[in-house]
């Protein structure tokens, strides 16, 4: 215990901000294909599917995302006639607004924005995936500027079909590292594009991603969009008894809606951002300062240990350094890699850095 305090003063210390990155890719045969949908958990409220890098149920598989559809009770795809799930459809897109856009004045729940101006009005993305990143992967956000999503929307995938794949479709945050929106109770996001010309032209908007929430909003209308900009009317997947969005997504589950997306992945890449947070002291030891041990085996019968000749100027050695409270109270311990001799001809200043 010490017996000898130094209060630190506002210029030995240091805080500090570090951003590290991890690249993530995520492959199409990871989500469907190599483990034949043994790493897929349905539930039984049909409301999302759990996607695993290994199959579920071994103890070496780790959550890796969420996937699931909703649309606005405002929809053309909730009339004339609900479809299956239809309140169910309409609740995930309620509590995914409600999240990630927010409320108006009055309390209403907000549509997602296409250009993410909702205060000036413009198009609502009203039918909508939701991919929902997992924390493990994404940490503390995503890094702006490097997502990308390929996805297939035309035909059906080719292990399905004799019929191959025609169209596919990537989506990237272009330009978001400098061009992104801060109205969201979530945070950050920035728009979806197909490609960064059509960033730099501002239209054909896509989808949002939302940074801080690990959360991909893709609208359903990539599955009416075709390497030309127009209309494809192409289907979103086997196993559908209609060729058309607006049957798939009225009449099919959100398992099914969930299942057909994640089967026309290619790949997912983005890098994660995990922020580290430093303080660091710089703790100075005077000439005058330190110089004798509160070890109390550094006296023998009154004498200094380390001292052959009573003249000779007093020696430590500095192994350790504690960081204690205003009332001596002590915090944290930093051990040195070896001792450090102090007499009263050095001076020294140890640098010690507390992350969080």
């Amino acid at each position: 215990m010490a017996t000898t305090f130094k209060t630190l003063t506002a210029n030995d210390i240091v805080n500090t901000r570090t951003l590290l990155h991890e690249a993530i890719p995520l492959t199409g045969t990871i989500l469907s294909g190599t483990y034949s949908d043994n790493n897929i958990k349905t539930y039984t409220h049909g409301m999302f599917e759990t996607s695993f890098d290994y199959p579920f149920l071994s103890s070496s598989a780790n959550h890796i995302l969420d996937i699931t559809h909703g649309y606005t009770s405002s929809s053309y795809l909730s009339k004339p006639e609900p479809g299956v799930q239809n309140s169910k459809k309409i609740n995930i897109y309620n509590q995914m607004a409600s999240v990630l856009v927010g409320h108006s004045e009055t309390g209403a729940i907000l549509e997602f924005d296409e250009d993410g101006n909702i205060t000036s009005g413009g198009r609502k993305s009203k039918e909508v995936f939701f991919i929902n990143f997992s924390r493990l992967l994404t940490k503390d956000e995503i890094k702006k500027g490097s997502f990308t999503l390929s996805l297939m929307t035309g035909g059906v995938p080719a292990e399905l079909s004799p019929n191959p794949v025609t169209d596919v479709l990537s989506l990237s945050d272009h330009g978001a590292a400098t061009s992104y929106f801060v109205n969201s109770p979530a945070g950050e996001y920035a728009i979806l594009y197909p490609s960064s010309s059509a960033a730099t032209a501002g239209t054909e908007k896509l989808g949002l991603l939302y940074y801080q929430a690990g959360i991909a909003v893709i609208t359903g209308s990539v599955f009416r969009y075709d390497d030309t900009g127009a209309g494809s009317g192409s289907d979103l997947g086997p196993g559908v008894s209609s060729a058309s969005y607006y049957n798939l997504a009225t009449g099919s589950t959100i398992d099914t809606l969930a299942a057909s997306i994640r089967n026309r992945i290619q790949n997912i890449s983005f890098n994660n951002t995990v922020e580290l947070n430093s303080t660091i002291y710089f703790c100075r030891a005077n000439n005058n300062e330190f110089n004798y041990s509160a070890n109390p085996t550094y006296l023998n019968s009154s004498k200094l240990r380390v001292k052959n000749t009573t003249s000779d100027n007093p020696v430590s050695y500095i192994t350790t350094v504690g960081l204690y409270s205003s009332d001596n109270e002590l915090l944290a311990v930093a051990k040195l890699s070896e001792p450090l001799k102090k007499d009263p001809n050095t001076e020294l200043t140890v640098r010690v850095r507390l992350d969080y």
